[in-house]
């Protein structure tokens, strides 16, 4: 028996190749754990309403004529404080964001008695990372943000 290859069996063929290989990637996708899509925040319409409070902390921050700065080295990464605070008044905590991985985010008390903390860059993986220092002195609120990609 001879099959007969026209154009209309070409046309049905490729289409049939291209779904199946759409298919391939819809499957490999879904059931590939690598391609997780996590939420980036759990309650997200919750954490909106907090906003405000969250701008008000920054722009505190942001009125500090001695600024919180955050670095690194070859072994750390140093959060300075200002020098005027008094370091052992200093509470609040350090959050790291892990943006590609949910599970690496932590948080990281502030219970200091000189006006800088140091995070030891061996607790963490490579890749981006993203700090927010929210702390408290006097009464007063403050947020700091950063990002930086750990080598």
């Amino acid at each position: 028996m001879k099959i007969k290859f026209n154009w209309g069996t070409g046309i049905a063929l490729a289409i049939l190749f291209f779904i199946a290989f759409i298919m391939y990637f819809v499957i490999k996708v879904q059931s590939d754990h690598s391609y997780d899509n996590e939420l980036v925040v759990e309650d997200y319409y919750k954490k909106e309403r907090t906003l405000e409070a969250k701008l008000n902390r920054e722009q505190n921050a942001a009125d500090l004529t001695d600024q919180v700065t955050i670095h690194q080295n070859a072994e750390s990464i140093i959060i300075h404080f200002p020098q005027a605070f008094d370091a052992t008044k200093i509470t609040g905590k350090v959050s790291l964001y892990r943006p590609s991985n949910q599970r690496l985010d932590f948080d990281i008390p502030i219970s200091i008695s000189a006006p800088q903390l140091l995070i030891p860059k061996s607790d963490l993986a490579g890749g981006r990372w993203d700090i927010a220092v929210e702390w408290k002195y006097n009464g007063t609120e403050y947020r700091n943000n950063k990002m930086l990609t750990l080598n």
